[in-house]
């Protein structure tokens, strides 16, 4: 349990580093975030010994594919991000991450054809027409939030086709990014505009924490989905985008206007219903399940 809160505590509060990285620009944070994450995933590999699946993903064009494509979706998912953290948007980005099991669930049922229960259509209805207060009250479409949605709901799909485990997904995701990253901070360094050597030691050392950032919660959560139930996590979930929203409203002091409060308002109704939804599922499963064994035995 512990495991998975330090997990879902470190992805809500990891705002607060992202600015600390500045005057670096998101691109330059996104490709050092590649090339450190690689080094410290590999090293975790390293220690555990942990190398077969590598063999196995190459013999496998298809799974390589799919691979290929997860990482070149969660590189727009991170450079979206980190981008709307430094530029003020951290409100905006919360609102991603609390949408995204709904836009889950619709890629569910338009790519997968998965039919849903009543409650879930009300959720994802409901969510929905968060999306259009929350436009009156931006006065445009909550593009970060969609972006972000999409994007992770799309590489969650992706990473379930594929397969593999966290810290060897992450690994051979990097691994696909790695030179295109280094090319693009070495395109910098020539150009004199990279950061890295020029604002400092403690810069340096903040810039290869973008693999520690991302690799440390990624093994508390590995270590926490082996013996927390599913549903605990599912709950636990929602703890990082409510850590980011509470993050920009009282440390950030982003503005919330009438409109957005009601917007985000709907949206944890959706996510009530969702929550209540699955809950009640699993326990009429659970006992459907009893007293089927109940009927075997006494048969």
């Amino acid at each position: 349990m512990l495991n998975g809160v330090t997990a879902y505590a470190m992805w809500g509060l990891v705002p607060l580093f992202w600015p600390l990285l500045k005057p670096a620009a998101a691109a330059e944070i996104l490709a050092h975030r590649m090339v450190w994450s690689l080094a410290f995933v590999a090293l975790g590999l390293l220690v555990v010994r942990r190398w077969a699946w590598a063999g196995e993903l190459i013999r496998s064009p298809r799974q390589l594919a799919m691979l290929v494509g997860a990482a070149v979706v969660i590189t727009i998912n991170w450079g979206v991000y980190i981008w709307s953290v430094n530029a003020g948007h951290v409100v905006e980005a919360s609102l991603g991450y609390f949408i995204n099991p709904l836009v889950t669930i619709a890629i569910g049922v338009l790519l997968l054809k998965e039919r849903l229960r009543r409650w879930q259509w009300v959720a994802v209805g409901t969510g929905a027409a968060a999306v259009v207060v929350l436009t009156i009250g931006y006065g445009r479409p909550p593009w970060i939030s969609l972006c972000l949605a999409f994007s992770f709901a799309v590489y969650g799909l992706l990473k379930k086709k594929v397969g593999l485990g966290g810290l060897e997904s992450l690994s051979a995701e990097t691994a696909v990014l790695f030179l295109p990253a280094l090319g693009y901070l070495l395109w910098l360094g020539a150009r004199g505009e990279s950061t890295f050597g020029s604002e400092g030691f403690g810069h340096m050392a903040l810039l290869a924490a973008t693999g520690l950032v991302t690799a440390v919660p990624l093994v508390c959560f590995g270590a926490a989905a082996i013996r927390v139930p599913l549903s605990t996590l599912g709950l636990l979930q929602y703890m990082a985008p409510m850590f980011q929203f509470l993050l920009g409203v009282l440390y950030f002091k982003e503005a919330m206007p009438l409109e957005r409060w009601l917007g985000f308002a709907l949206v944890w109704a959706a996510l009530s219903l969702l929550t209540w939804d699955a809950i009640r599922t699993a326990r009429n499963n659970r006992r459907l399940l009893a007293a089927q064994n109940t009927l075997t035995r006494r048969t």
